[in-house]
């Protein structure tokens, strides 16, 4: 994979993965366009890249926004999409706005971007599209009402999407990171194994980017965890997971 000279769009790159991605990538000679809602947090982040940067605020849950978006970052070799929000709680605590917040966010924040470049893209036969899901989106978990149910649907969507662009020259790819500590990961009240840094995050997801692969689940070890549950017979699943 040659990065040198190219440009992508990362969206949601304020903080945590997406701002570490930045640094990998733009040491790797990618130009590079920022989004996040806080333009703010966005021109402090480019001031400390080596390379070119820029900032272009967004916000995933409104599509008018996204576009305009998406027009000012101009001709693009690739989009990653990382933007997302979450909140623990149980089905007995279910919190309304949250809920809806966790779809529309992680789940349909996705569409709206990818719904953005992928004509262009397809109309090219060139292009990369990046999408972050989770580990929690393998199967239902317990306390992660919304955030498994959107992360679900975000890597149904990745792969719905290497389907339609197999055998083309647009690559689809998918990562799907396990813990990372961040502000999100801050509010769990429950042990995290495998716990990473965004900065080891991010050097995973990009070794990622430069394969030939679809998918990815990591780490590694505790990642066969939540893969190997999709085989286990609901009885066994729910008595070691519910």
């Amino acid at each position: 994979m040659e990065w040198q000279g190219k440009r992508y769009w990362l969206v949601g790159a304020s903080e945590g993965l997406g701002e570490a991605l930045a640094h990998v990538m733009s040491c790797a000679g990618v130009e590079l366009v920022l989004s996040a809602r806080n333009k703010d947090k966005l021109e402090a982040i480019v001031k400390e890249l080596p390379g070119a940067a820029r900032a272009v605020a967004c916000d995933v849950g409104d599509r008018v926004s996204v576009e305009a978006a998406r027009t000012e970052a101009g001709d693009l070799d690739g989009v990653i999409i990382l933007a997302g929000v979450y909140w623990p709680q149980s089905a007995q605590e279910w919190n309304p706005d949250e809920i809806e917040m966790m779809c529309d966010v992680n789940f349909t924040g996705t569409a709206r971007v990818v719904g953005s470049v992928v004509k262009d893209f397809a109309a090219r036969d060139a292009g990369h599209i990046v999408i972050t899901g989770s580990l929690s989106g393998f199967r239902g978990l317990p306390g992660a009402q919304g955030y498994a149910a959107s992360k679900a649907g975000v890597m149904a969507m990745a792969e719905s999407l290497y389907c339609d662009f197999h055998r083309t020259n647009v690559r689809v790819q998918l990562s799907n990171p396990g813990f990372i500590k961040t502000r999100l990961t801050d509010k769990n009240d429950f042990s995290m194994p495998f716990i990473m840094s965004p900065e080891d995050a991010a050097r995973e997801m990009f070794e990622h980017m430069c394969s030939g692969r679809f998918d990815q689940s990591f780490p590694r070890f505790f990642s066969w965890v939540f893969r190997l549950s999709r085989f286990m017979p609901n009885w066994m699943y729910y008595r070691l997971f519910a």
